[in-house]
C-alpha cells in the first residue's frame, strides 16, 4: 500500500492563522512489491545441441551477470568452431531424415505445445528475462512473455496451411537456418525467429546474445518437453566468435540477423558471393512526430512508452521527438512533468518504470552520446530521482534544442534518452524524420485522418504507428528501410522469408 510521506508548510488561513498545507511532489511513497516467482537458475548452461545439454568442447565458459544488482547469475557455455559445427550437423540430419518430410499438420502440434508450455511457465521465464537483461518485470510479465507465446501460436496456424502463403505457387523449406539475435528482446526475438522458420519446415541453429542467453536455454528446456525432434533447434552460445563461426559455416541456408547495423554490414560483405538468403533486422532512430491537433496527454503518454519504459532497448525506440511549433513548449513542459514521477530501480521490483541498462560497456556507450549532446549545445533535462548505489542505471533523459547535426539526433543511444527538435510545416517533419540513415519505425500523432495517410507513406519508415506506438502483432510484418536492414518478421510476408518458391 502506497505511504504519504507527507511535508507540511505554514500558509496563511482565511482567519490569519497558519495552516498546514500538503506538498505534492515527490511525496507518495510504495512499498516494495518484489515478484517472488522462482526463475529456476542453474549454476551452469551447457550447449543446446540435438536434443541435449551438452558440454563445450573448449571446456569453456563465461559469466552472465545480473545489471540490476552486478552478481553473478549463471555460468554460459562458450561454444566454439567445433561446436558450432556439431550443431550445424544435427540440424542437417534433423531435416534430411524427420523435419523435412513431417506434414504441416504435425510441424504444428510441436510449435503449439511450446507456446502452451511457455504459457504454464510465463512468471518463471519473466523473472529470469528480468533478472538476466534489466528490463522492468512488468515488461517482461505483461509483453515479452506473452508476444513470445502469441508468435508461437499464430505460426502454429500457419503450418498446415503454406499453400496459401504465396498465392499461385508452391513453397518448399530452405534447409538449415542460423539466427544471431540482441540483448533487448531475448526471448521475444528467439520466438520471432524460431516461429516462422519451424512452421515453414526449417531446422534452426540459433545464437543468443552473450549478455542474455538465460531465457534462451530454458527455451531448450520447453523444447525438449515439447518433443521436438533432436536437432530440430539447437542452441550455441558465446560473443561475436561464436557468431561469426556459425554465419559462415558452410550447411545453413540462410542467415538471419538482428543487431547493429555496423556487425550487420560485416556479416552481408562475409557471405557476399554465397547463395545464402539472408534477412537483417538492424539499427533505428525513429522519428515520433507531434502535431498540435493531437491528444497531447495521449501523446506524451506514447513517447513515455515509446523511449522510457524499455529503457530506449528497442530497435523501434522513438529516441527523436519532432514536435509542431504550436505546442512544443506545452509538450516539453508535460514531458518533464512526466519523468520526474519515473521510478528507476529494481527491475524486480513491480512499481519500477525503468530498470537496469543490460551492461556496463552499454551505459558507457549512453553516458559518451549525452556528454555530446551537453558538449553540441544541447539543453539537457534529467530525472532527479535517486538511483540504486549498485547495478547500472540512468537518469531518464531529455534534451530540447537539438540540432539535426548533433550526434543525440543522428545516432542510436539504446538508452532512457529523448531527443526534441521543432518543425513548422508537414514537409519539414517528413523532411526531418527522413534525414536519417535508419527507416525501421516512426509515430504519427494527430486528428486528421488524411494527414495520418499522408504521412505514412511519405515516411521511409517499415512501421509506422498513427496515435499509438511500439504496438506488436505476431499477424503484422516487422523490418526496416536503409540502413535499418531488409526482410520482414512477422505476418505472412515473413514466412515468405524462409521458404523457397518452387
Amino acid at each position: 500500500m502506497p505511504t504519504l510521506a507527507s511535508k507540511k508548510r505554514k500558509t496563511t488561513a482565511r482567519n490569519g492563522r497558519p495552516a498546514p498545507e500538503l506538498i505534492f511532489g515527490d511525496l507518495w511513497d510504495f512499498d516494495p512489491a518484489p515478484e517472488t516467482a522462482d526463475p529456476k537458475l542453474k549454476p551452469r548452461y551447457e550447449l543446446f545441441i540435438n536434443g541435449k545439454f551438452v558440454a563445450p568442447k573448449s571446456g569453456k565458459y563465461f559469466d552472465t551477470i545480473n545489471p540490476a544488482t552486478e552478481r553473478k547469475l549463471a555460468e554460459i557455455a562458450l561454444a566454439g568452431p567445433a561446436d558450432v559445427d556439431a550443431a550445424c550437423r544435427a540440424a542437417q540430419r534433423a531435416y534430411d531424415n524427420v523435419w523435412g518430410k513431417l506434414s504441416g499438420r504435425e510441424r504444428a502440434k510441436y510449435l503449439f505445445r511450446i507456446a502452451r508450455l511457455l504459457q504454464d511457465r510465463a512468471r518463471e521465464f519473466a523473472v529470469a528475462e528480468t533478472m538476466d537483461g534489466g528490463k522492468p518485470i512488468k515488461e517482461s510479465r505483461d509483453f515479452d512473455v506473452p508476444m513470445a507465446a502469441a508468435h508461437f501460436f499464430y505460426h502454429a496456424g500457419w503450418a498446415d496451411k503454406l499453400e496459401y502463403v504465396a498465392p499461385g505457387r508452391r513453397v518448399a523449406p530452405l534447409g538449415v537456418v542460423a539466427q544471431v539475435i540482441p540483448w533487448n528482446f531475448p526471448l521475444l526475438m528467439c520466438a520471432w525467429k524460431l516461429a516462422p522458420a519451424l512452421a515453414m519446415g526449417n531446422c534452426v541453429v540459433l545464437k543468443p546474445a552473450e549478455t542474455t542467453s538465460i531465457t534462451a536455454l530454458k527455451l531448450a528446456e520447453i523444447i525438449q518437453d515439447a518433443g521436438l525432434p533432436p536437432g530440430v533447434v539447437n542452441f550455441v552460445t558465446g560473443a561475436g566468435a561464436t557468431g561469426a563461426a556459425l554465419m559462415a559455416h558452410p550447411i545453413p541456408a540462410k542467415v538471419a540477423f538482428t543487431g547493429s547495423t555496423e556487425v550487420g554490414k560485416i556479416i552481408m560483405r562475409s557471405l557476399a558471393g554465397t547463395d545464402k538468403k539472408m534477412t537483417m533486422e538492424l539499427g533505428g532512430k525513429a522519428a515520433n512526430i507531434v502535431f498540435d491537433d493531437a491528444p497531447l496527454d495521449q501523446a506524451v503518454e506514447g513517447i513515455i512508452n515509446g523511449i522510457f519504459f524499455n529503457q530506449g532497448h528497442v530497435c523501434c525506440a522513438g529516441s527523436r521527438l519532432l514536435v509542431h511549433e504550436p505546442v512544443a513548449a506545452k509538450v516539453i513542459a508535460k514531458l518533464k512533468q512526466r519523468i520526474k514521477v519515473l521510478r528507476v530501480g529494481d527491475p524486480l521490483d513491480k512499481n519500477t518504470d525503468v530498470g537496469a541498462i543490460n551492461s556496463k560497456e552499454q551505459l558507457a556507450k549512453i553516458t559518451k552520446l549525452v556528454a555530446s549532446g551537453v558538449k553540441e549545445g544541447a539543453e539537457i533535462y534529467q530525472s532527479p530521482c535517486p538511483l540504486p548505489a549498485k547495478g547500472w542505471y540512468f537518469r531518464p533523459t531529455i534534451f530540447s534544442n537539438v540540432a539535426m547535426s548533433h550526434r543525440i539526433a543522428r545516432e542510436e543511444i539504446f538508452g532512457p534518452v529523448l531527443s526534441i527538435l521543432t518543425f513548422r510545416t508537414v514537409d519539414e517533419a517528413i523532411e526531418k524524420a527522413n534525414n536519417t540513415a535508419y527507416g525501421l519505425s516512426a509515430g504519427v500523432w494527430t486528428d486528421k485522418g488524411s494527414r495520418i495517410l499522408k504521412m505514412s507513406t511519405e515516411l521511409k519508415a517499415g512501421v509506422v504507428w498513427a496515435n499509438s506506438y511500439n504496438k506488436f502483432d505476431p499477424t503484422s510484418p516487422f523490418g526496416g528501410y536503409k540502413e535499418s536492414g531488409f526482410g520482414r518478421e512477422g505476418g505472412r510476408q515473413g514466412l515468405l522469408d524462409y521458404c523457397q518458391l518452387v
